[in-house]
């Protein structure tokens, strides 16, 4: 088999992963991307090291072994990740990325202007402005 076959599968797969997490909402469906990106590097370190190993004498099989420490890793980031994403999602009800960059910077539901403190407070008016 050609190496082009398993490197253009792989950068399919890639690029599917990247449109995911750059589209995506969801937490969930932003981390199950970066598997899939993660998978696409693992079939090209296999696929290299294949091809690798037919030219050379010595075959070291290090894309292979570069491919069970990258497996390791992800699992290690997804059972973190949908931890944090659990956790965040009982404490704030949502798992929506934008709606979480909002909550983070300081920013209420009724966008940039809103006042926090005007909540204690009655409204003034013109006439209570005009007297004050």
């Amino acid at each position: 088999m050609h190496l082009a076959y398993p490197a253009v599968l792989s950068a399919l797969l890639f690029c599917t992963g990247l449109y995911g997490v750059l589209a995506r909402r969801n937490a969930i469906l932003v981390l199950m991307s970066v598997e899939l990106m993660l998978n696409a590097v693992n079939l090209n370190l296999v696929a290299f090291d294949v091809w690798l190993s037919r030219t050379a004498e010595e075959t070291l099989h290090s894309g292979q072994a570069l491919t069970l420490f990258t497996i390791a890793i992800a699992a290690a980031e997804i059972g973190i990740g949908l931890a944090i994403v659990l956790a965040v999602y009982r404490n704030r009800g949502t798992s929506d990325i934008d709606k979480l960059r909002d909550t983070a910077e300081g920013r209420g539901t009724d966008g940039p202007d809103h006042d926090p403190g005007a909540a204690g407070r009655p409204a003034r008016t013109e006439k209570a402005e005009a007297t004050a």
